[in-house]
C-alpha cells in the first residue's frame, strides 16, 4: 500500500517542527544568557549566541520557505548555514576560558 502525502501536510509538519525548535531553542538560549549574566563567563555568552544563531536559522529557514515562497532547498540552505555557524560558535564556547 502506497501512502501519498500532500504538500499541505508537509507544510503543516514543517510549521509544527519549526515552532517546536523555536520554543525549545529560545528556552535554551534564554537559560544560557541567564547563566552568563549570573557568572559573567564569556564561554556561556558564546554558548548562548551559538544556540541563538541555530534557533534563528530554524526560524528563518522555515519562514522563508513557507511565508515568502522561497524554494524548500533555499530554506534548507539558510537553515544549514546558520546551524553550521551556530555550532562553530558553540564549539568555540567549549574551548573558551
Amino acid at each position: 500500500m502506497v501512502h501519498t502525502t500532500t504538500s499541505a501536510s508537509i507544510a503543516t509538519g514543517i510549521i509544527v517542527m519549526k515552532t517546536g525548535i523555536l520554543v525549545l531553542g529560545g528556552l535554551v538560549t534564554y537559560f544560557s544568557l541567564k547563566a552568563y549574566r549570573n557568572t559573567g563567563s564569556s564561554a556561556l555568552r558564546a554558548l548562548a549566541v551559538g544556540f541563538g544563531i541555530i534557533t534563528l536559522g530554524a526560524l528563518l529557514g522555515g519562514t522563508f520557505d513557507v511565508v515568502f515562497g522561497v524554494s524548500l532547498a533555499a530554506g534548507l540552505l539558510i537553515d544549514a548555514v546558520l546551524t553550521f555557524v551556530g555550532l562553530a560558535v558553540i564549539t568555540y564556547s567549549l574551548y573558551a576560558d
